[in-house]
């Protein structure tokens, strides 16, 4: 048992789009990400996602909509729906779901992280 400083967790990586793991909660990651630039369409059958803005500004796209997350907001993306996450600018966020879950979901590309990644 420890306590873990998001800030200091930030400064052991630079790499965008690649979840680094901080802790663990039952079954559940708590998982840190810096982002910028466009994400892929994708959907997580099997799981919700919860987003929570620590620094900058994140926009996730839906079929019929984009909402606007800011410092200090979250938004948990209902399992099954199709997103597209972007940041017009570096953004730090912190991504709360199950552990073994592909960033990308239903798609594989270059943007599909390695799983598991502990800083």
């Amino acid at each position: 048992m420890f306590k873990i400083n998001l800030k200091s967790k930030f400064e052991l990586f630079q790499d965008l789009w690649s979840p680094k793991v901080i802790a663990e909660l039952n079954d559940y990651q708590f998982k840190l990400v810096r982002v910028k630039g466009d994400f892929v369409w994708h959907k997580h059958d099997e799981t919700d996602e919860a987003f929570l803005v620590l620094e900058g500004s994140l926009n996730i796209e839906f079929e019929d909509k984009t909402i606007q997350l800011k410092e200090g907001e979250l938004y948990v993306v209902p399992k099954g729906v199709l997103h597209r996450p972007f940041a017009l600018q570096e953004t730090k966020i912190l991504i709360l779901e199950p552990r073994n879950i592909i960033n990308t979901g239903d798609v594989s590309n270059e943007l599909t992280a390695e799983n598991d990644q502990w800083i």
